[in-house]
C-alpha cells in the first residue's frame, strides 16, 4: 500500500509494511484520508539523523491517533505492533514517533542517516521512501537553529492514499475537501516557505560584489557542467596537482619528477603528448602527496630554466581525473579514494548525534554502505535488480523442485515397471515348468552321452600314453648301450696308444744306446716282436665284440624306429575308421528301429575289420622279427670266419 506526501520541498511516495505493522498502516492512512496532516511543520531537522512531523500545532508535544480523533482524547494514543523487528538500518525509513511503552499517536519522523541503532526497539518503522529521496537530502541540507528547527518553514501540504485495504472505524467520516490552513496550524511559522529572502539585506558593497562574482563562477561551471567539461558546477579541482606548461619538447617525465622531488613525495607526473605521433605538446600535470609540498613548489618553480625554456608553473584547473559522486557524497580522485560529504557538522546536542559524527570523524562512517550514496534513480535501479535476483532465484528453486519431481516420477514409474516384470514373471513361470523339465531330460540325455564318450576318449588316451612312454623307454636304453659302447672303444684306444707310445719310447732308448750291438741281439728282438704281436692278437678279439656289440645297437635302433613308423600308420587308420564309425552312428541314432539295426551290423563289420586289422599287424611283427634273427645270425657268423682266417694268417 502506498502513500504520496506532497511538501514545500518536492513529493515523497512512500510503501507501507501493512503485513508486518497493520494496526500502525491503518492508523497512518485514516490519518492522511481525514488529512490531519495537512500543513504540518517538519518541526526537528536533526542532520544524518532524523526530520520529525506529524504534530498539528508545530510545537512536537502534540497530535493524537485516528481513535482519538474520532472517539475522544482518552484515545490519544495506542498499543503499535513490535515483531516482527524492523532496524532502522537505511535512510529514508517511515517510523511513528512512540511516547513511551510502545504508545504511538500521530507524530512520525524520516531516517536521514544508517544505522540508527539507538531508534530500534523504541519507534515503530511502518514504511519505506521509494520515491523521492531527493527531497530527504533537502531536508538533510536545511539550516536549522541550535533547537534543530528550521529557518525556513518546510510544511506537509497535501496527502492522498493511493489504496486502502482498512476497513474505516466506528464513527470515521472522510472530508469533501482539504482544509484549508487554519491559525493554530501556522502560528509557529518562521520564514515561510513562498516567502522571497534578500540577500543583499544588511551586506556593504564588497560583500555584495564578492557574492555576484561567486554567482558568475557557478553560472560559468554550469555552463562547463552542460557541456560536458565537469561532472558538476559545485565542483572543485584538486588543491595538490601543479600544471606546469611552457616546456621543452625533450623533456620527459622522469626529469620533472627529479626536479619537483625536492619538494615533497611526488605521486605522479605526466607529460602530456600527442596521442598519434606521441609527441610532447609542452605541458605537464605533477601530482604532490600532500598540499604544502604542492604550494613550495608553486612559489619556487615558476619562471625556472629547465632544458634551455622558463616554465610557468600554476595550480591545476583540470577535474579529467576527478569522478563526483552527487552532491552531499563526495567524489572520488585518481588514486580510488573518496572525499567524503560536504554535509555540516552537527552541534551534537544530543548523544546519538555525537555519536554519529565521532564515527565519521574517526573512519568516515565506516558503517556506510553503497545505498546512502546512491540517487534515486540508482536506488530504483538496486531495486529492480533485487527483484530480478529474486526472481531468478525463485525461477531456480522452481526448477529444482521440477527435477526433483521428475526424478521422484522416473523412480515411480521405474518402480511400476519391476512390479509389473515381477508379475509377469510369475505367469511365465508356471508356463515355463513344464519346458524346464523337457529341457533338464534332454540335458541329462545329452551329459550321459557325453560321459560316454569321454569315458572312451580316456581310454584310448591311457593306451596312446602307455605306447609312448614305452617308445620313450626304449629310446632311453637304446641311448644308454650307445653311450657305453662308445665310453669302452674310448677307453681301449687310450689304452692301445700309451702301450704304442711306450714301445716308441723303448725303440727310441735302444736306437740311441752306444752299446746297442752288445745287449740287444738278433734273436732278442725276434722274441719282443712275438710277444708284441701276441699281445696284439689278445687285444684284436675284444674289439671284435666291441664293434659287433655298436652294430647291433644300431640294427636294434633301426628296426625301433621302422615299428614306430608302421605302428604311427596303423594308429593313424584306426582312429580314422572310429571316427567314420561315430559319424555313422550320430547320423543313424535319429531314424528309424530299422536303421538302428542296420548300424549294429555296421558296428560289428567295422570291429571284425579291426581285429583283422590288429591280427595282421601282429603277423607283420613277428615277421620283422624273424627277419632280424636270421641277419644276426648271418653277421655272427662272418665274425667268426673272418677272425679263423686272422689266426691262420
Amino acid at each position: 500500500m502506498s502513500v504520496v506526501i506532497e511538501t514545500t520541498l518536492g513529493d515523497l511516495t512512500v510503501d507501507l509494511f501493512t503485513d508486518e505493522r497493520p494496526i500502525a498502516c491503518l492508523n497512518f492512512i485514516k490519518l492522511c484520508q481525514l488529512k490531519y496532516y495537512n500543513f504540518n511543520l517538519f518541526h526537528t531537522v536533526q542532520q544524518n539523523f532524523i526530520a520529525q512531523t506529524g504534530d498539528p500545532s508545530g510545537d512536537g508535544d502534540g497530535g493524537s491517533s485516528v481513535w482519538g480523533v474520532v472517539e475522544g482524547s482518552q484515545k490519544r494514543f495506542f498499543e503499535a505492533e513490535y515483531l516482527p523487528k524492523i532496524h532502522h538500518s537505511s535512510a529514508g525509513l517511515l517510523s511513528l514517533v512512540s511516547a513511551g511503552k510502545n504508545l504511538v499517536g500521530s507524530q512520525f519522523f524520516f531516517t536521514l542517516g544508517e544505522n540508527l541503532t539507538s531508534l530500534d526497539g523504541t519507534h515503530c518503522v511502518i514504511g519505506e521512501v521509494v520515491e523521492g529521496h531527493e527531497l530527504l537530502r533537502k531536508l538533510n541540507d536545511a539550516i536549522v537553529d541550535d533547537n534543530f528547527r528550521p529557518y525556513q518553514d518546510i510544511r506537509i501540504t497535501h496527502t492522498v492514499v493511493l489504496e486502502d485495504p482498512f476497513p474505516n472505524p466506528r464513527g470515521f467520516q472522510v472530508p469533501s475537501r482539504s482544509p484549508s490552513p487554519s491559525v493554530e496550524r501556522l502560528k509557529n511559522g518562521r520564514i515561510a516557505a513562498d516567502e522571497d529572502i534578500d540577500d543583499t539585506d544588511g551586506k556593504t558593497m564588497e560583500e555584495m560584489q564578492e557574492m555576484l562574482a561567486e554567482r558568475e563562477a557557478k553560472a560559468r561551471a554550469t555552463i562547463l557542467e552542460i557541456v560536458g567539461d565537469l561532472p558538476d558546477a559545485d565542483m572543485a579541482p584538486p588543491e595538490n596537482v601543479l600544471f606546469v606548461c611552457k616546456l621543452n619538447p625533450v623533456t620527459t617525465d622522469d626529469d620533472l619528477e627529479i626536479i619537483f622531488s625536492r619538494f615533497g613525495v611526488v605521486k605522479g607526473c605526466e607529460v602530456i603528448r600527442d596521442r598519434k605521433t606521441g609527441d610532447s605538446l609542452q605541458y605537464a600535470f605533477v601530482e604532490f602527496e600532500d598540499q604544502k609540498s604542492c604550494e613550495a613548489a608553486y612559489f619556487k618553480m615558476d619562471n625556472v630554466l629547465i632544458d634551455d625554456r622558463r616554465i610557468h608553473v600554476d595550480f591545476s584547473q583540470s577535474v579529467s581525473k576527478v569522478t563526483w559522486r552527487g552532491k552531499g557524497r563526495g567524489v572520488t580522485g585518481s588514486d580510488g579514494k573518496l572525499d567524503f560529504n560536504n554535509l555540516r557538522e552537527s552541534n551534537g546536542k544530543s548523544q546519538a548525534s555525537k555519536a554519529r559524527t565521532d564515527r565519521r570523524k574517526d573512519g568516515n562512517d565506516r558503517s556506510n554502505n553503497e545505498r546512502s550514496r546512491m540517487s534515486s534513480a540508482e536506488r530504483r535501479k538496486a531495486r529492480e535488480l533485487r527483484h530480478q535476483e529474486q526472481k531468478d532465484h525463485d525461477s531456480r528453486v522452481r526448477g529444482n523442485n521440477s527435477h526433483r519431481s521428475r526424478s521422484r516420477d522416473r523412480s515411480s514409474r521405474h518402480q511400476e515397471q519391476k512390479d509389473r516384470d515381477s508379475r509377469t514373471r510369475g505367469n511365465n513361470s508356471h508356463r515355463s515348468r513344464s519346458r524346464d523339465r523337457s529341457s533338464r531330460h534332454q540335458e541329462q540325455k545329452d551329459r550321459d552321452s557325453r560321459v560316454r564318450g569321454n569315458n572312451f576318449n580316456r581310454s584310448r588316451s591311457r593306451d596312446r600314453n602307455d605306447r609312448h612312454q614305452e617308445q620313450r623307454d626304449r629310446a632311453r636304453g637304446s641311448t644308454s648301450q650307445r653311450s657305453r659302447s662308445r665310453d669302452c672303444n674310448n677307453r681301449h684306444q687310450e689304452r692301445i696308444n700309451r702301450r704304442r707310445s711306450i714301445s716308441r719310447e723303448h725303440s727310441d732308448r735302444r736306437n740311441a744306446s752306444p752299446n746297442r750291438g752288445n745287449h740287444y741281439s738278433a734273436e732278442r728282438r725276434l722274441q719282443e716282436d712275438r710277444r708284441n704281436r701276441s699281445r696284439d692278437r689278445d687285444h684284436r678279439p675284444a674289439l671284435r665284440n666291441q664293434e659287433n656289440l655298436h652294430r647291433q645297437v644300431e640294427d636294434k635302433s633301426k628296426s625301433y624306429k621302422e615299428d614306430r613308423s608302421e605302428s604311427s600308420t596303423k594308429d593313424r587308420k584306426r582312429l580314422a575308421l572310429e571316427k567314420e564309425s561315430k559319424t555313422k552312428k550320430k547320423s543313424k541314432r535319429d531314424t528309424s528301429s530299422s536303421s538302428d539295426s542296420s548300424n549294429s551290423s555296421d558296428d560289428s563289420e567295422s570291429s571284425s575289420s579291426d581285429s583283422s586289422d590288429d591280427s595282421s599287424s601282429s603277423d607283420e611283427r613277428s615277421k620283422h622279427k624273424k627277419s632280424k634273427k636270421s641277419k644276426h645270425k648271418k653277421s655272427k657268423s662272418k665274425n667268426k670266419h673272418k677272425s679263423k682266417k686272422k689266426h691262420r694268417k
